[in-house]
């Protein structure tokens, strides 16, 4: 642990994560303290499990405290926050939730990650519920016929550091080649059958076709063994940085994003287009994450289809259109930098925790 300063000048922000590796939660909140205005916050990070992103949210100058491997409530006890700011999947977590149901009153504003409902007992210590996307928000109403209104609910997408992507690559993607990209956690729930059955389509179609994959399951890579595509596709290791990223996708001409469950946001979509990439994607059926349709807007920053052989003719197209597939990733990047761009998201947070702690003080 390392402990923060006293000042009493500045609204004390705790933010809670149950864990510091290196998924999309975690990046989210270790954007948003690292973009929140000094001057008139002091935060600092609790999480019960240690994790890659504790250093470096430590480091430099903007460095926060951490309070590591111990219980909410003596975060709590020690960092003494007028704001705690957990971010979670939405559902009932009695345990996680528990310490904010007693002691002195505080703020306490949630990052719902997956727009769910929790109507637990200990979910009434949450003040204000924010979704990733209006989506989510969407359906939440829809589900519960809750409407999901301010000050109880509100809307902020996840940040994403479009300034470093714009300066690591200023032209966009550098690919000469039909190079396609994916990337996710190595995670079967990340993927969906049109990811693999692509691979053969554009193979046989698209002279010179690669692909590079980060993080690959062993389906996948069972899959590409078996259609003989080792030459086709590259399995590559996972990356923890915006430069490691920027390499990434700086050396595609199209991002492929397909997954089953769907997005409630979608960082990777949304770093791809902050690089200047078009993405195919695809709907999720029924009531599952469909914000990915909210990010890809067909025909403007990229294009969506929904079987494989759809998909791959849009990948296809994209390949053979490359003024178009240029126009689409500027359109892309144009939307990541005003919707998403990290300093505006987190500026956009310190105002709404002014607004709440005004409406708290006000009770």
């Amino acid at each position: 642990m390392s402990a923060g300063s006293a000042d009493s000048g500045r609204i004390r922000v705790l933010h809670a994560v149950k864990s510091l590796g290196l998924g999309g939660t975690e990046k989210v909140m270790q954007l948003l303290v690292r973009h929140l205005d000094p001057e008139r916050f002091e935060v600092a990070v609790h999480s019960p499990v240690d994790g890659p992103r504790a250093a470096q949210i430590r480091e430099g100058g903007r460095g926060a405290a951490t309070y590591i491997g111990m219980g909410l409530d003596k975060a709590l006890a020690a960092f003494r926050p007028d704001v705690v700011h957990l971010h979670r999947a939405g559902w009932a977590e009695p345990e996680f939730l528990h310490p904010l149901r007693h002691g002195p009153q505080r703020l306490v504003v949630e990052t719902n990650v997956f727009g769910r409902h929790d109507d637990s007992p200990s979910a009434r210590a949450l003040d204000t519920h924010l979704f990733v996307s209006h989506f989510c928000a969407q359906r939440f109403a829809k589900g519960t016929g809750i409407p999901a209104e301010w000050p109880r609910y509100g809307v902020l997408y996840n940040p994403v550091d479009t300034d470093r992507y714009e300066a690591l690559l200023p032209e966009g993607p550098r690919a000469q080649a039909p190079v396609l990209g994916r990337i996710s956690r190595a995670d079967p729930g990340k993927w969906s059958g049109i990811a693999l059955d692509i691979l053969p389509l554009l193979a046989r179609s698209v002279p010179g076709f690669r692909c590079r994959i980060i993080g690959g399951i062993p389906e996948a890579e069972r899959f590409v063994r078996e259609h003989g595509l080792a030459g086709a596709v590259e399995f590559l290791p996972p990356v923890a940085t915006e430069a490691e990223l920027a390499a990434f996708y700086g050396g595609l001409a199209v991002l492929a994003h397909a997954n089953d469950t769907g997005e409630s946001f979608g960082l990777v979509i949304a770093e791809a287009m902050a690089c200047g990439l078009p993405v195919v994607t695809h709907p999720a059926l029924g009531e599952r994450d469909n914000a990915q349709l909210e990010l890809v807007e067909h025909g403007v920053t990229g294009l969506v289809a929904a079987t494989a052989e759809d998909y791959a003719q849009a990948v296809r197209w994209l390949f053979e259109h490359p003024t178009e597939a240029r126009r689409m990733g500027q359109a892309g990047r144009e939307k990541a930098r005003r919707l998403y761009r990290a300093q505006d998201i987190a500026a956009r947070l310190g105002e709404l925790y002014l607004d709440l702690l005004a409406r708290k003080g006000a009770q």
